[in-house]
C-alpha cells in the first residue's frame, strides 16, 4: 500500500499479474478483509461478555490493518520527511492505544486499510481497458524468410520484414499490404464496427483481425514500437499526470495535514490546561481523524483515471488528467476539413477543356506530371488516368503546383491561385461552388483545361454537427482550400463559420483567438494542423496512427476516424467534470462538518472514524461512475442528443 492516499504508482502497462489476480488471492484485499473480520469478531465477543478474547481479536485486527499503511507512513517521514495522511492515521491509532481505546484503533485501522484497498482496485479497474489493448498483440508472428515461413516472437519483429497474416489471426505490428486482399476487423482498436477492406498498398495496424484472405504485410514498425504501443503510451501519460482540480486537491491537502496536526496539538494542550487532560487529548486524536483529507486526495484521481480508462475503451485516448478536465469545458470546436470532415480519398469528378483538346488528353498530361507528387489531389488524378506518358525535369513548388516536360512541351499543373483560369473562369467557379477543388493544366504556358477533384464528406458529419450545435458547441471549419469549395462543403455539413485559404500559421492564430474568447478544441490529422492543435485549449488528433506531429501536439487522440466520437467525448468529459466537482464539495463538507463535532466531543473516535471512512467509500463509488459510458454507433446516431441529455443529468 502507499504511504499516502492516492500516491499509487501506475503499474507498467505490460505487467498484468496484479490485475489478473482474483481478489481472493490478492493480499491487498485479503489483509483488510481479515482485519474487518477480526474487528467484527471482537465486537461479538465483547457483546457476549468475553472481554479478554475480544481484546486479543481486536489487537489482531488492529495489527493487520495497520500493516497496510503504518510502514509506508514511517518510511515517508524518515526517508522523505513527508507528513502524509497515513501518518495522521498512525498517530491517531497509537494515541488511541495509549489511552486504552484498542477497539477504536482497530476500527480506524480496518476502515482506513479497506478504503485504501478499494482505491487500489478502482485504479486497477480504470487501467483494465488499457492493458486489454496490449493483449491484442499476439505472442508470436509468422514471417516470410527465403521463400519459407518462420514463426518468431512478436517482440522480435522489426521494420522491413514480410509478415504473413492468415485468416483469423491478429496483425502483430503496423505495415503495408504487399500481396493478398482481405477485410480487417479493427473494432477493438478504433471502435469502428464495419470491417476495413485492404489490398496491396493499403496500411494495416497492429491488433487488427484478418477476417478473410491471407496477407503478406511489409512491416513498417517493430513488434514493441507500433501504433498500439503508441496508444498505450498516451494513456500511460494520462495515468501519470493529474488534472487542474487534482492539483487543487493536492494544494488543499498539503497545508491541511500539518495544519490538522497543529490544531490537534492546540486542542490537546489548551484543553488540558482548562479541563480534564484525558478528555481533551482524546478529542485531539478525534480531530486528527475528523480532519483527514483522504477523501479529498482520492476524490479527483479516481474519477479522472476511471473516466480516461472508459474513454480509451470507446476509442478516445486522453493524454492527461488536465486535458480531460479541459475537455469538459469546451464550447467551441475548430475542425480541419481534409481528412477530418472529409474521407481524405479525393476523386476526379469533372474535367473541362479549351479549344480542341480532349478531356482524356488533359487528364493524361496532368497525371504524367502529378505522378511525381504525393499530394492527395495528385493521387486522385493519377488514379483516374490511363496510358500515362513519361515526364522529365519535374519540379514541384509547395502550395502552388508542379511542372515538367512531356514530349518537348512544358506542362504545368497548379492551383487557380497560381495559374489564371482565363477563359475557364466561369467553369472553375461553378466547380468550386459545387464543392470541388480545381487544378488547372497548361501546355507551353497556354491553358488547356481544368480538373475538378472532390473529397466527399464523411456520411456522419451533418448529424454530428447538428448534435454539437444542440449541445451548445459552436463549430468552425478551418482549411487551406479555396473559399468557394470550403463554403460548399461547409453548407453540406451544416457549418456556417468557415475560414478558408489558410496556412498552418493562420490556423494557429485563429485557434488561439478562439481559445482566448472561450475554451476551444481543435481537431485535425495532418502535420500542418500541429501548430493549431498545440495552441488550442484541447487539441484532438484524428486517428492515433496518423501524423506523428499531430499526435504529439494534441491532448486527445481518436484511434479511428469516426466523428461521432466528438459529441460522445465532450459529453463524457462534461459528466466527469461534474462528478469531480461533486467529490471535491463532498470531501470538503466531510471535514467542515466533522471538525466542530470532534472538538466539542459530540462524536467520539469510533463514530468519527466510521463517518469519515464511509464517506470516503462513497466518494470512491461516485468517482467510479465516470467509468460508465456507451459507444455511439451509426444505428443509434439519432439518439445521440437523448444520450447526452441523460448523461448530463446523472
Amino acid at each position: 500500500m502507499s504511504d499516502d492516499c492516492c500516491t499509487h504508482d501506475a503499474a507498467p502497462a505490460g505487467e498484468e499479474t496484479e490485475e489478473a489476480r482474483p481478489w481472493w488471492r490478492d493480499p491487498g484485499i485479503l489483509i483488510p478483509i481479515f482485519s474487518g473480520v477480526a474487528f467484527l469478531t471482537g465486537l461479538i465477543l465483547e457483546w457476549s461478555g468475553q472481554g479478554t478474547p475480544a481484546l486479543v481479536v481486536f489487537w489482531t485486527g488492529l495489527l493487520l490493518g495497520a500493516y497496510t499503511f503504518v510502514p509506508g507512513a514511517i518510511r515517508g517521514l524518515v526517508m522523505r520527511r513527508k507528513v502524509g495522511i497515513a501518518l495522521l492515521m498512525t498517530i491517531s491509532a497509537i494515541g488511541a492505544i495509549i489511552l486504552g481505546y484498542v477497539e477504536e484503533a482497530a476500527a480506524l485501522a480496518f476502515l482506513y486499510s479497506i478504503a485504501e484497498a478499494l482505491e487500489d482496485k478502482a485504479m486497477d479497474r480504470a487501467r483494465s481497458g488499457l492493458r486489454a489493448l496490449l493483449r491484442l498483440v499476439p505472442d508470436t508472428a509468422t514471417i516470410r524468410r527465403d521463400d519459407a515461413t518462420v514463426e518468431i516472437p512478436a517482440a522480435e519483429l522489426t521494420a522491413g520484414m514480410v509478415l504473413v497474416v492468415k485468416p483469423g489471426e491478429r496483425v502483430a505490428t503496423d505495415g503495408v499490404v504487399v500481396t493478398g486482399r482481405s477485410s480487417l476487423d479493427t473494432s477493438a482498436i478504433t471502435g469502428e464496427s464495419i470491417p476495413v477492406e485492404v489490398a496491396p498498398g493499403d496500411p494495416v495496424s497492429a491488433g487488427a483481425i484478418n477476417t478473410a484472405g491471407a496477407l503478406d504485410v511489409h512491416t513498417t514498425a517493430g513488434g514493441a514500437d507500433n501504433s498500439l504501443t503508441t496508444i498505450v503510451e498516451l494513456v500511460e501519460q494520462a495515468q501519470a499526470e493529474k488534472g487542474e482540480r487534482a492539483r487543487l486537491a493536492d494544494r488543499i491537502a498539503k497545508p491541511l495535514v500539518p495544519g490538522v496536526i497543529l490544531l490537534a496539538v492546540l486542542v490537546g494542550v489548551l484543553g488540558s490546561l482548562l479541563g480534564d487532560p484525558e478528555t481533551w487529548i482524546t478529542r485531539a486524536l478525534v480531530v486528527l481523524v475528523a480532519a483527514s483529507p483522504c477523501a479529498l486526495a482520492i476524490a479527483v484521481p479516481v474519477t479522472v483515471v476511471s473516466a480516461i480508462g472508459a474513454a480509451s475503451r470507446f476509442g478516445v485516448i486522453i493524454k492527461s488528467g488536465a486535458a480531460f478536465e479541459r475537455l469538459g469545458t469546451i464550447g467551441h470546436l475548430a475542425v480541419d476539413k481534409t481528412g477530418t470532415l472529409t474521407r481524405n480519398q479525393p476523386t476526379v469528378t469533372d474535367i473541362v477543356t479549351t479549344g480542341d483538346v480532349t478531356e482524356e488528353e488533359v487528364l493524361r498530361l496532368a497525371a504524367a506530371i502529378e505522378q511525381h507528387s504525393t499530394h492527395p489531389l495528385a493521387t486522385a488524378i493519377t488514379a483516374a488516368a490511363s496510358q500515362i506518358p513519361a515526364a522529365t525535369d519535374v519540379a514541384e513548388e509547395a502550395g502552388h503546383g508542379i511542372t515538367g516536360s512531356i514530349g518537348g512541351h512544358r506542362v504545368t499543373v497548379g492551383s487557380p491561385r497560381w495559374i489564371s483560369p482565363g477563359p475557364l473562369t466561369a467553369e472553375v467557379e461553378a466547380m468550386e461552388e459545387a464543392g470541388q477543388t480545381c487544378v488547372l493544366v497548361t501546355r507551353d504556358d497556354t491553358l488547356i483545361g481544368a480538373i475538378g477533384v472532390r473529397d466527399e464528406l464523411r456520411p456522419e458529419v451533418p448529424d454530428v454537427i447538428q448534435t454539437l450545435t444542440g449541445q451548445g458547441v459552436a463549430v468552425s471549419m478551418l482549411t487551406g482550400d479555396n473559399t468557394r469549395t470550403a463554403r460548399a462543403l461547409a453548407a453540406q455539413a451544416g457549418i456556417t463559420d468557415v475560414h478558408a485559404e489558410l496556412r498552418p500559421e493562420d490556423k494557429a492564430r485563429l485557434v488561439a483567438a478562439f481559445a482566448a474568447e472561450r475554451p476551444t478544441a481543435m481537431i485535425g490529422d495532418g502535420i500542418n494542423d500541429a501548430p493549431a492543435l498545440a495552441g488550442a485549449t484541447v487539441g484532438i488528433a484524428m486517428g492515433a496512427t496518423g501524423s506523428d506531429a499531430a499526435i504529439e501536439s494534441a491532448d486527445v487522440a481518436f484511434t479511428g476516424h469516426d466523428l461521432r466520437l466528438i459529441p460522445q467525448a465532450l459529453q463524457h468529459a462534461k459528466r466527469g467534470r461534474t462528478i469531480i466537482n461533486q467529490n471535491i464539495v463532498l470531501s470538503l463538507l466531510i471535514i467542515i462538518v466533522l471538525l466542530p463535532l470532534a472538538i466539542t466531543g459530540t462524536l467520539g473516535l469510533a463514530a468519527v472514524v466510521l463517518v469519515h471512512e464511509v464517506a470516503e467509500v462513497i466518494v470512491i463509488g461516485n468517482g467510479l461512475r465516470a467509468a460508465r459510458t456507451r459507444r455511439i454507433t451509426l444505428a443509434n446516431m439519432a439518439t445521440v442528443q437523448e444520450l447526452a441529455t441523460a448523461a448530463a443529468t446523472r
